[in-house]
């Protein structure tokens, strides 16, 4: 009965440890990091940072952890809005190039009018025209910077995706559904010019495969270094 209690006890200890690890992911990401700056390992670096910083650090220490933030991964949706984007720019180059040869069209007929009364009436034409094209241009304009918008946020997502994934290239990543952790870390680091506060911003994903029937689940990664004023 006694040895049984010892068993029960030692299995408890030990899920309130694994339990204890796997709640303070930040912990061990961070030391690992900091031990990378301290060897001047920037290839080690690179695994756990997006956009890894050498970092002015003699000792440190966190000041906070904000509470653990799971939201639906947005790759997905942001793949549609870039391809919806796509196709409404291709749509529209056509409807531009369209208006600007009619304009064009005009103008040739303005400048080969024989009469003045021809040319004032046709000039009138041309300046209804070019208004119109202005108008149109300014739209395909400005679907051009948002498809360009949606482009660089699918992407960026993307590389965070596959980077706290660790797998290389996924053929279908942009297909993947889950979840994704947010955290930020506060950190006060003192070093050879004084004490800075930075916080570290954290991500996980945890995603489903349903092409090939898996689940991927990503490590946390730091995604953005932001120091404090």
């Amino acid at each position: 009965m006694k040895r049984k209690s010892l068993s029960l006890t030692g299995v408890i200890l030990l899920l309130f440890a694994m339990q204890s690890c796997t709640s303070k992911p930040e912990q061990s990401l961070l030391k690992r990091y900091f031990h990378a700056i301290a060897m001047n390992d920037t290839m080690t670096m690179s695994t756990m940072a997006l956009e890894p910083i050498k970092l002015d650090v003699d000792s440190w220490e966190i000041v906070n952890v904000s509470e653990e933030i799971v939201e639906p991964a947005s790759l997905s949706e942001l793949n549609k809005e870039e391809l919806e984007f796509k196709k409404r720019v291709e749509d529209s180059v056509g409807i531009t190039m369209e208006a600007r040869e009619i304009l064009l069209d005009a103008e040739y007929e303005r400048d080969n009018a024989r009469t003045r009364r021809a040319k004032n009436a046709l000039q009138k034409k041309v300046d209804e025209l070019d208004t119109k094209y202005k108008e149109i241009r300014a739209k395909h304009d400005q679907l051009q910077v948002d498809y360009n918008q949606a482009k660089t946020a699918s992407s960026k997502e993307e590389e965070i995706t596959i980077f706290s994934l660790g797998a290389g290239d996924v053929l279908n990543v942009r297909e993947l559904t889950g979840d994704v952790h947010f955290k930020k870390v506060e950190l006060k680091i003192q070093g050879k010019e004084g004490t800075k506060n930075y916080i570290f911003h954290l991500r996980q994903y945890t995603l489903r495969d349903e092409l090939l029937n898996i689940n991927r689940r990503g490590r946390w990664v730091i995604v953005k270094f932001e120091q404090l004023a």
